[in-house]
């Protein structure tokens, strides 16, 4: 397990490609030191979650030398607050939720499905748009390693760390430039080693730590799978 320091609320990257060369740095370093203490060689493979972490992992991907591919998760939203996310689910339909669903009412089950299947929809569509450039890997008996450009809530990267968990890894390493010191516990459930470049405390939201974070657009995102 890896984490920086905690830092306040200010820029800690100028972009995402700048985070992703930090970043790859440190999962280099990582599987150097695992390869020396095992006689088993880690065969890495990179999963970006689209659209954002794409960016971060392109750059992870081209100093492993590894296979770039995405595993697209989406947030479910609360159905009468779109912003507050109840829980995620991937295009395969690896879902989990913020809290058990039986703990809801169960006139609120219907609005809760509704907003499920609306997260499964923007998952496969995204998925079947950018699948078209993505490799051929099989992550049976490897290193798969999820990187996202910054874990909010960790919905979404414990929801990819479940559908792949499904395919017999190796190891699932969940990485990320930033992530809040007090989620560290509960994302460590999901994955076998965790790598958080920064900590900060508070955190209000991930753009708050990038001088630059615009909006990933889809063509983009496959201009990043395209040149691996």
């Amino acid at each position: 397990m890896y984490w920086g320091k905690t830092m306040s609320d200010t820029p800690l990257f100028t972009n995402r490609t700048q985070a992703g060369e930090r970043l790859a740095e440190v999962v280099q370093a990582t599987l150097i030191k695992q390869a020396s203490e095992s006689k088993i060689k880690p065969v890495p493979i990179v999963y970006a979650l689209p659209r954002g972490g794409l960016e971060v992992a392109a750059p992870v991907a081209r100093v492993l030398a590894c296979p770039l591919t995405i595993l697209v998760a989406k947030k479910i939203s609360h159905p009468e607050n779109p912003e507050l996310a109840i829980g995620a689910v991937t295009a395969c339909g690896s879902v989990i939720w913020s809290q058990p669903r039986r703990s809801y009412q169960r006139q609120n089950l219907r609005s809760h499905q509704t907003s499920l299947d609306a997260a499964i929809y923007q998952a496969t569509s995204l998925e079947t748009q950018l699948s078209v450039a993505c490799p051929q890997v099989n992550p049976e008996g490897a290193t798969v390693i999820i990187v996202d450009d910054g874990i909010a809530t960790g919905m979404t990267i414990a929801a990819a760390a479940v559908a792949i968990r499904k395919l017999s890894p190796a190891e699932i390493w969940l990485c990320s430039p930033v992530a809040p010191l007090k989620l560290l516990p509960w994302l460590h459930q999901w994955g076998d080693r965790m790598i958080i470049l920064a900590t900060p405390e508070p955190f209000a939201s991930v753009s708050n730590f990038y001088q630059q974070f615009p909006q990933i657009e889809t063509t983009q995102a496959l201009t990043y799978l395209q040149n691996q």
